[in-house]
């Protein structure tokens, strides 16, 4: 039933393979063993309604739920029905465009609502140039994020806001995002770590005060000594509010580690660094010694950075000889490079 790539179009023909198609994709609508197939028949039904015209177009968006699933409504019919392939090969005119636009903002946001976390970027991207419908398609997110959304999804969004010149409504995600993950002492190659440190460094550059109010998230759910004692040292390189409007006219000034909002974080990697060296600690074998011997140098670093670190450190070190003394091996290295 595929239609020429080129030459004369049958449109009776090609009206009878729509119905058709309409009918397998409604038949076919709950899940299928096969999905690769019922991908490939849905953007052959989006490619027969475009032969067909304009009023093919809008009719599936129409009644896309009786058609399609809402990932499949967004990702695959209404994105590509409003690329630019798509209108040149319609050959649409203004007010047409414009029908296809709506029906599609309209698909997107329905299909947003329904499943928040599947859909809601591709429909953010679909409403880019309605501002209510984008602020729309926004809102959905922030209300499904304490409940719908992880954070994965969430910093996802975030970036993209980013991207698009909204930094304000990137940070409310961030911090969204922030509340909805959990990093554990031991997941130091975290697949979240970078967007902890993108959201850091967001933060950071818009101001003080959006720093001062995600470190508490910060330091609540992660765990995680070298995250956070990397987003110390990255926080003070440069002074905050580089990226705000009026950022380049101020004098600003670098964080110290001694007050706040640093401090808390200073304080959080220090109990982080003692909490992991006690775990790690629990079952080493011969074969980690080295590593964890690299591990306390880097610790020491962080300690450092308290005006009362060094006394710190000294009595971790002190704690692991008397409580540890059986490891005979691993005391003596500690003994040879920390005394």
């Amino acid at each position: 039933m595929a239609t020429p790539v080129e030459g004369p179009r049958h449109l009776p023909l090609v009206n009878v393979a729509f119905e058709l198609g309409l009918q397998v994709v409604r038949m076919t609508l709950t899940p299928t063993p096969s999905p690769w197939r019922r991908r490939e028949m849905v953007r052959w039904l989006v490619t027969c309604a475009t032969d067909i015209g304009v009023k093919a177009l809008v009719s599936i968006m129409h009644n896309w739920y009786t058609l399609f699933t809402p990932t499949e409504a967004t990702g695959m019919v209404a994105t590509t029905i409003m690329s630019h392939t798509t209108m040149l090969q319609v050959n649409v005119n203004y007010v047409q465009q414009e029908e296809l636009a709506n029906c599609a903002r309209n698909l997107a946001l329905q299909c947003a609502a329904k499943e928040p976390q599947s859909c809601a970027l591709a429909a953010l991207t679909l409403c880019e140039k309605d501002p209510v419908a984008f602020e729309t398609a926004y809102q959905i997110v922030v209300d499904a994020a304490a409940n719908v959304m992880d954070s994965s999804q969430l910093f996802n969004i975030a970036r993209y806001m980013e991207h698009r010149g909204y930094p304000g409504r990137a940070y409310k995600l961030a911090v969204l995002a922030m509340k909805n993950l959990t990093l554990a002492y031991n997941q130091d190659s975290h697949p979240a770590i970078n967007d902890i440190h993108w959201a850091c460094a967001l933060s950071h550059s818009l101001g003080k005060s959006e720093l001062t109010n995600i470190i508490p998230l910060v330091v609540k759910n992660v765990q995680c000594a070298t995250v956070l004692s990397d987003i110390l040292r990255r926080c003070t390189m440069t002074a905050p509010g580089m990226a705000s409007p009026d950022g380049k006219r101020r004098s600003l000034k670098l964080l110290s580690y001694d007050k706040s909002p640093l401090r808390q974080l200073l304080d959080a990697a220090i109990s982080a660094y003692i909490n992991t060296t006690h775990s790690r600690l629990t079952h080493i074998s011969p074969r980690h010694y080295g590593d964890f011997i690299d591990f306390l140098s880097k610790a020491r670093e962080t300690f450092l950075l308290a005006h009362d670190g060094h006394i710190q450190f000294a009595q971790l070190i002190e704690h692991m000889k008397l409580i540890y003394k059986g490891k005979k091996k691993l005391m003596y290295l500690i003994k040879e490079r920390f005394g």
